[in-house]
């Protein structure tokens, strides 16, 4: 009875290796397409801002599904983490984004 319950651990510490090496391996390969289509300047700006911004939502598919463990099956505990996720995420662009637009009226050269 213990080595079936052995080979069973086995076998599922082995396929959540695997899941994290998916997903290292497809986040880098996101983040290495963003970078290069920045770098090249492969398309015109607007487009460029959409297709980062898709690259971005799959990327956060990838971490939600791969490091995560978030199925399409929805839990209460999943919905928190993903609402708190958010909120996070939100606190730290908006204050980005103000810090940065204050920083760009204080350093404004006088005319």
């Amino acid at each position: 009875m213990t080595e079936t319950t052995n080979t069973d651990k086995t076998k599922a510490e082995r396929r959540e290796l695997l899941s994290y090496m998916w997903g290292a391996g497809l986040a880098l390969l996101l983040t290495l397409v963003a970078f290069a289509l920045v770098n090249w300047s492969m398309m015109a700006q607007s487009a460029l801002y959409i297709t980062i911004g898709v690259l971005a939502l799959a990327q956060m598919v990838v971490h939600f599904r791969l490091f995560l463990h978030i199925g399409f099956t929805h839990k209460r505990e999943d919905l928190q983490l993903i609402l708190f996720s958010a909120l996070l995420l939100f606190i730290m662009v908006a204050g980005t984004i103000w810090i940065m637009a204050s920083l760009a009226v204080r350093m404004a050269m006088p005319a």
